[in-house]
């Protein structure tokens, strides 16, 4: 980061966010002084009072755009400078300019451009006669008389047509850049104007999935993201086309009203009404449409990313199931099915490939073979967990381990259907290379299915987000931004949950703040070649890592079974002193406060407060020792499952089903009903309660109870309602359980014969840490106005905008209760120094 911090700089971002000065302040000290967000969050609460890390964000992106912008200024005023056309007016009203799209329409008279008509009519030498009429201050006698003068003043100005021609050529284009009309007609129709869609000619009589917007019509400020960049997809595949709808005449007359004085003669009104609308029909609209597309899509991919990064988090932060042998199958049909076996630290231990018929029972020859191989895995190994991938056969897997499995009662095991996007995308990559050198490819995924459900985390960071398919459209939108965003969920559920020094692979190292890629690799060399690490000192034997990277990254590596029982918890090393402090206080090691709430009760907070340590530390300290190397992620816990329905066509209308949430998007969540076809919970039918936002609701990875209330089985599309099965009765069963507040009450070890598939990511998740982990991101609206998100090119309010604090558009009827938010909602909060 830059290290350019003023305080015009530090007021326009306090403004902004609504945060203090100070806070602001000493957030970009510390930023610019190569602190991480992570370390900043949890260890400079102080600093910073108490600031998330969305906060944090917030701060470092709108310095960041400032910066940019400032430094557009620069690029323009040195431009302008050059053709020496630069007055003290031109330079302060740039210097003060706040938005990048204003800032744009100042220059766009001094931007270098092609040959245009208007510079052509320059060079006749008709600049002096367009200025003066434009500029209205005189009057003619006759301005045919006029421009009579200047026929045969050049070469091609032998008639007076040609005069009138070259005239109205300036004018048009000196409209079109006139900052106060572009500004006006850009508001104007960003508030009136509609996205008009249409199926092309060559699908007019054909089905496709986007039936929806052969004939579509929605007013710009209200389209809802999802639906725009459907459209432009739709339009992409050219099987759509759209367009902006808009009254011309009224934007005519806005231009009108701006240009033309009322004083003026009516010949010249009639003469200016004519550049008019040369400059709107050829320039102006043209431009404007462009910009405000461009505006669209941007915001559309700017909450595609966003959904993307909520569902990215939920999914990260799924509880493991720790220290369990377990199976990993990738079923297959062709190829057959692989089975891997891992030890509980996830390390390999055996593989195989059956070919099971799932049509014939067990005693076909190839289905005993299958058996056979399948129950020699398991007894040799004492396998305890089975993890199916929920791909093609994935369910036709699950049956025959459960027919294998009610032939042999005495073995206590569960099977589970786990997500297995990205397993194939894991499978080829270099890390895996590295993990399994000469372990053939199409074991690998099966690897990756068997320790996802031991640490989701933990598996899942060594795959490109990109691939876990959790996203909304996101291969349609800016790749660096998704990957910018995406990287940044992910280092923020590594550094919340922590990671274990001794164990952790160099892909979950290298997301430990302030490691990266090459130090985590040093790190696991040197565990490789020194033994386990016996405490966090031992880091600076790491060549590279200094003081600096061992204050960023040491709070949040963990060594249990270390020489200090304090380096197996969140408090970090420049704390230890502090404890010390404590226990002598009580006359207690301080191993006798790690874990005894009783001995941790004595302590007085405030008592120990310092200008190093201030009382959120001490808090945080305290609640640390209480559980010393807790896992902020929940226990894995039983729930419902459907284990009789098996394929689209067992499905009903009216029927109950209980599925996992795969995928959560702005208009509703897709839902794994174990049919390979995903089921869609639409916002409307998502609670009986108004819901606004679809992911303070559900989840990816939650279990919920649904109703079927409509099939497409041509189209193969399943309509879910959730809200149908809040009121009504749970069916039960032998395989059904619970999954809302029943939960809290079942969160138990693995037991007996109890096998319980999960079409997502392992078993019942509705966790607290992933929610208290969503709390900074959820709240970002109400804690920092979410600058992130404000219009480009909308310089003020409508009348119907509400307040940032709200950030929602006012429902004129009851229909658009269960809307996802509208462009306008966006465009309210978008960036408008963004560049």
């Amino acid at each position: 980061m830059t290290q350019n911090v003023s305080k015009e700089i530090i007021e326009s971002i306090s403004v902004d966010l609504e945060l203090q000065n100070h806070q602001v302040e000493q957030t970009l000290h510390l930023l610019i002084n190569d602190c991480t967000i992570p370390f900043i969050a949890r260890y400079r609460k102080e600093a910073t009072q108490n600031l998330d890390e969305v906060q944090i964000r917030d701060i470092r992106d709108l310095y960041e755009n400032i910066c940019h912008l400032n430094e557009r200024k620069e690029t323009i005023l040195s431009s302008i400078r050059e053709q020496e056309k630069l007055t003290v007016e031109l330079e302060n009203k740039i210097i003060n300019c706040k938005s990048k799209s204003l800032l744009e329409d100042i220059y766009l008279p001094f931007k270098p451009k092609k040959r245009t008509r208007a510079q052509i009519a320059i060079e006749k030498g008709l600049l002096p006669a367009a200025e003066k009429i434009l500029s209205q201050t005189e009057e003619f006698p006759s301005l045919q008389t006029y421009m009579v003068t200047f026929v045969n003043s050049h070469p091609d100005l032998t008639q007076i047509e040609n005069v009138a021609q070259g005239i109205q050529d300036i004018i048009a284009e000196q409209i079109s850049e006139m900052p106060d009309v572009r500004g006006t007609i850009r508001l104007w129709i960003f508030n009136n104007a509609q996205i008009h869609s249409k199926v092309t000619e060559e699908f007019k009589d054909k089905k496709t999935k986007y039936n929806n917007y052969y004939e579509f019509k929605e007013s710009i400020r209200n389209i809802a993201p999802h639906r725009f960049m459907a459209i432009r997809r739709g339009e992409k595949e050219d099987v759509l086309k759209f367009s902006i709808e808009y009254d011309e005449e009224i934007a005519l007359s806005l231009i009108f009203s701006s240009v033309v004085q009322s004083k003026t003669s009516d010949e010249i009104k009639d003469f200016l009404n004519g550049c008019i609308k040369d400059s709107f029909s050829r320039l102006l609209s043209l431009s404007i449409e462009t910009e405000i597309r461009l505006e669209l899509k941007t915001i559309s991919e700017e909450e595609a990313i966003h959904v993307f990064a909520k569902n990215l988090r939920s999914l990260l932060l799924l509880p493991p199931i720790p220290k369990r042998v377990v199976m990993g199958i990738d079923p297959g049909l062709r190829t057959g099915s692989k089975l891997v076996v891992v030890d509980k630290t996830g390390k390999l231990l055996d593989h195989a490939t059956i070919f099971p018929h799932h049509d014939m029972d067990l005693e076909f020859h190839k289905n005993k073979n299958a058996k056979e191989t399948l129950l020699k895995l398991i007894q040799k190994h004492g396998v305890s967990l089975i993890s199916i991938g929920n791909g093609t056969a994935g369910r036709e897997m699950e049956s025959f381990i459960d027919k294998i499995l009610q032939s042999n009662p005495e073995l206590t095991i569960r099977t589970v259907m786990v997500n297995e996007a990205g397993a194939s995308v894991y499978s080829a990559s270099d890390i895996a290379r590295e993990e399994f050198p000469d372990l053939d490819i199409t074991y690998r995924g099966s690897v990756s299915i068997a320790r996802r459900l031991q640490d989701p985390l933990a598996e899942l960071v060594k795959i490109d987000p990109k691939s876990i398919g959790v996203g909304q459209y996101q291969h349609d939108v800016n790749q660096f931004r998704l990957k910018k965003q995406l990287g940044e969920v992910v280092e923020s559920c590594v550094n919340y949950v922590g990671v274990n020094l001794n164990t952790a692979s160099p892909s979950l190292l290298s997301y430990v703040a302030g490691i990266g890629p090459s130090l985590s690799k040093q790190i696991v060399h040197y565990r490789e070649s020194h033994g386990e690490f016996k405490n966090r000192a031992e880091l600076f034997n790491i060549p590279g890592l200094g003081q600096k990277y061992f204050e960023q990254c040491a709070g949040f590596l963990r060594i249990s079974d270390g020489e200090n029982p304090l380096d197996n918890t969140a408090v970090h090393p420049e704390s230890y002193s502090l404890i010390e402090r404590m226990s002598q206080a009580l006359s207690l090691s301080a191993k006798d406060l790690i874990g005894h709430k009783e001995n941790i009760s004595k302590i007085n907070a405030e008592e120990f407060v310092s200008e190093n340590a201030g009382l959120p530390t001490i808090l945080d300290i305290l609640k640390e020792l209480m559980k010393p190397g807790r896992d902020p992620r929940e226990d894995g816990s039983k729930h419902s499952y459907n284990r009789e329905v098996r394929n689209f066509d067992e499905l009903k209308e009216g029927q109950i089903v209980i599925g996992t949430v795969s995928n959560v998007t702005n208009f509703g969540a897709f839902v794994d009903i174990g049919v390979h076809q995903d089921g869609l919970i639409h916002i409307s039918e998502m609670s009986n309660k108004f819901i606004k936002d679809v992911s303070q609701a559900i989840h990816v990875g939650d279990n919920v109870k649904v109703k079927i209330i409509a099939l497409d089985k041509e189209r193969r599309r399943i309509s879910l309602s959730k809200k149908a099965c809040e009121e009504a009765p749970v069916q039960t069963g032998p395989s059904e359980f619970h999954h809302s507040s029943q939960a809290k009450d079942s969160r138990k070890e693995f037991q007996g014969k109890d096998r319980v598939g999960a079409t997502g990511q392992n078993l019942e998740y509705r966790q607290s840490p992933r929610n208290h982990a969503n709390n900074s991101q959820n709240n970002s609206n109400a804690n920092s106005k979410n600058y992130s998100q404000r219009s480009n090119f909308v310089e003020k309010k409508p009348k119907n905008f509400l307040s940032t604090e709200k950030g929602l558009l006012e429902k004129n009827n009851s229909n658009e209760k269960d809307e996802p938010p509208s462009m306008k909602d966006l465009l309210n909060k978008f960036n408008s120094n963004r560049v």
